[in-house]
């Protein structure tokens, strides 16, 4: 459990929370892509919650998902600094996040493009981003 739960309004349940959002961002700055699976429906889900959103348990366990994925959406921010994808990628396992698509122009990206999570560093902060998969090869 997280310490903030000593902090004014903030509930055990939201600091359980917490602490599933720094699990999965501790996990990322240590290289390793993790999302919860739930015990009792076998569901993966994200963003990492302490209930499951499908069946309502409350055990969870962290897996290593394939970070095999597809493009189901992506739109292109255009910047001064350079453009970039926002996408929505849909993974093997189930669950949809948002990310984006990096090794190729913004505008080669194309829906139902399959992907391939990997960790790259921002800032000092980990980041979660896909390639195409067949740029992997």
């Amino acid at each position: 459990m997280a310490g903030n739960a000593t902090e004014p309004g903030v509930t055990a349940k939201q600091a359980e929370a917490l602490g599933a959002d720094a699990r999965y961002f501790g996990a990322l700055a240590e290289g390793r892509f993790e999302i919860p699976q739930c015990d009792t429906c076998g569901r993966h889900h994200f963003f990492p919650r302490v209930v499951c959103p499908y069946c309502g348990s409350e055990a969870l366990s962290w897996a290593v998902p394939s970070g095999r994925g597809t493009v189901y959406s992506t739109t292109v921010v255009r910047r001064t600094e350079g453009d970039y994808t926002v996408c929505l990628i849909d993974l093997a396992e189930g669950p949809r996040l948002m990310s984006r698509v990096v090794g190729i122009t913004p505008d080669a990206v194309r829906i139902g493009m399959p992907v391939q999570a990997r960790i790259d560093m921002l800032e000092a902060a980990p980041l979660l981003v896909f390639t195409p998969l067949e740029d992997l090869a």
